[in-house]
């Protein structure tokens, strides 16, 4: 596909997406002055308005499961990350209500901002305060039994083709600390759909490829460090991205 082209495939995907969020805007904006009350409304919105989206430019996604996952209780998600597709991925994914714990760089974002204000959760990279009260606040949507998105590499990798990169702490410390299972998720091919943002390569239609495997539970009565949890994920996932790459 030429670039030429790539690039009014984008542009048609952020036009698809400022459309249908302007037109719920009014609704979200009344909700998110009362997440707490409406908060999987807000969840209902954020998953459809990105999955038609998506739908709309020819994009389409593949689950294939290592095992059938329990929806009925929460976890905290972690998928690897390589283009901004992934969050509709995560929302087409998940059935349940959930949070994504993202990058302050989002409440500027006209579209995203509105729900990092309400149901999802910013956070500032350099600033241990910053990673404290967001760590508390996850803490409290999963005493709630709502899940939690963390993307454990933490960016997208600035070279192409991506790599999986070494994991940070804070998924597996949140995991341990609250005796919640991590649930691993690959996302195969995302970045040859859209690279990041896109604006480099553009976008095309296309199947993204995601792997959801087996959660990885914790015994309350052992003595687990968050490290050894860290490499366990790491090792599992790597794997799976390795065998699809």
């Amino acid at each position: 596909m030429p670039l030429i082209l790539k690039k009014i495939h984008r542009l048609l995907y952020f036009i698809s997406v400022l459309f249908f969020f302007s037109l719920c805007f009014p609704i979200l904006y009344f909700l998110s002055k009362n997440p707490q009350r409406y908060y999987s409304h807000i969840v209902w919105f954020r998953k459809w308005i990105s999955i038609i989206s998506l739908h709309l430019v020819g994009i389409r996604f593949k689950i294939n499961y290592e095992e059938p996952v329990d929806w009925s209780v929460p976890y905290i998600i972690c998928p690897n990350h390589t283009s901004i597709l992934d969050i509709t991925a995560l929302t087409y994914l998940c059935p349940q209500e959930f949070s994504f714990i993202g990058k302050i760089e989002l409440l500027k974002n006209p579209v995203t901002r509105i729900f990092f204000k309400s149901i999802d959760i910013p956070v500032k990279r350099e600033s241990k305060i910053s990673a404290f009260k967001a760590f508390k606040r996850a803490t409290e949507l999963l005493k709630e039994g709502k899940s939690i998105v963390i993307f454990p590499e933490g960016k997208i990798d600035d070279e192409f083709p991506p790599m999986l990169h070494k994991f940070k702490a804070g998924a597996f410390k949140m995991a341990i600390e609250n005796n919640i299972a991590i649930l691993p998720v690959v996302i195969h091919n995302a970045y040859e759909i859209m690279w990041d943002d896109g604006s480099r390569f553009g976008s095309k239609p296309g199947v993204i490829e995601i792997s959801v495997l087996k959660p990885i539970y914790f015994n309350g009565t052992e003595n687990q460090k968050y490290d050894s949890i860290e490499i366990e994920v790491y090792e599992k996932m790597s794997k799976v991205w390795n065998r699809k790459s």
